[in-house]
């Protein structure tokens, strides 16, 4: 059988809640059309209430939509619903696990309705890999937040599925364990499991994802790789240490100008139309002296902000 091109792909995905006593109509999700590759680790990154979570629990089966075609793994949703399920594992931002069992009795559970033969199950294997071997006869109740969430990516995966999608899946979890997940997650990517990631912590998407989509008002704003992503921007920040620490951003005609925490200060400027050499004019021409100078690409918050305020005005 040979495998689609897309791990998922969504053409007109329409979500409409109606209208109650107490709230109107609302329209989460405006006729979506996003095609995710196979193989990929694809960031749906949006605000509170861009639609994000809605389109995954559309997904997930816990949500139905209003219109639209949605396959998972070449498999409709309305067509084969079971086994379009059967080819994702899902971690939702909520931590949901029973508090009287143990991780590795979870897992067998989750395993269990899955379907999974006894003989193919791998419990021990995830909670290892995800670095739960110590906790695996401990109850759940007595696991940190950080372990739950994990054991949560572990329970996604009992099936072996194609596509793994995170749902916030670091929030609240430590510097330290928030590597050992991502270490985990690069691995599953590398041994060719597509992985679907939202998140707020917009450097996580920055450096794991190699396809970003920004979702606003419930309609895609952008759909790119991160790398073109990062080039939509051309403002480029040049970071000046004068001689003497400042108490005030300097004014210079032309130019936006922030006044940093340092005493020093940063100054904008679109590479279209100016160039570094013109900003330090600019700055000699002001009467300050520059002891160090370093310039700032715009990052993937850069993006996101500029893209979203352009949606919402």
């Amino acid at each position: 059988m040979d495998l689609p091109e897309y791990a998922i792909e969504a053409r007109g995905l329409t979500k409409t809640y109606a209208a109650t006593k107490t709230t109107p109509e609302v329209q989460a999700l405006k006729g979506i059309d996003l095609a995710i590759p196979r193989g990929s680790v694809f960031g749906l990154l949006g605000p509170n209430g861009a639609g994000k979570s809605t389109f995954i629990n559309i997904l997930a089966g816990l949500c139905n939509k209003t219109a639209g075609k949605v396959t998972i793994w070449d498999r409709d949703i309305d067509e084969r619903p079971r086994d379009a399920r059967a080819a994702i594992g899902v971690v939702p931002q909520e931590i949901a696990a029973d508090p009287f069992f143990t991780p590795r009795e979870a897992l067998e559970v989750a395993a269990g309705m899955y379907a999974v033969p006894k003989s193919e199950r791998r419990s021990d294997e995830l909670l290892a890999a995800l670095g739960l071997s110590d906790k695996a006869n401990a109850y759940v109740r007595q696991l940190s937040g950080g372990m739950k969430r994990r054991l949560m990516v572990a329970k996604a995966m009992v099936h072996k599925p194609p596509v793994l999608i995170l749902d916030e899946p670091t929030a609240g979890v430590d510097v330290e364990l928030r590597r050992q997940l991502w270490n985990y997650v690069v691995e599953l990517n590398k041994a060719g499991v597509t992985i679907v990631l939202t998140t707020h912590y917009l450097e996580e998407a920055e450096q794991l994802c190699d396809r970003i989509a920004i979702i606003n008002r419930g309609e895609v704003v952008v759909c790119e790789p991160t790398a073109s992503l990062l080039k939509r921007l051309d403002v480029r920040n040049v970071i000046v240490s004068p001689e003497e620490p400042l108490t005030a951003a300097p004014v210079l005609p032309g130019f936006e100008t922030k006044l940093l925490k340092s005493g020093g200060f940063s100054v904008s400027y679109r590479t279209g139309q100016s160039s570094v050499e013109q900003v330090l004019a600019a700055i000699r021409a002001s009467g300050l002296h520059i002891k160090d100078i370093s310039t700032e690409d715009p990052d993937l918050e850069d993006v996101f902000v500029s893209l979203t305020y352009a949606a919402a005005s």
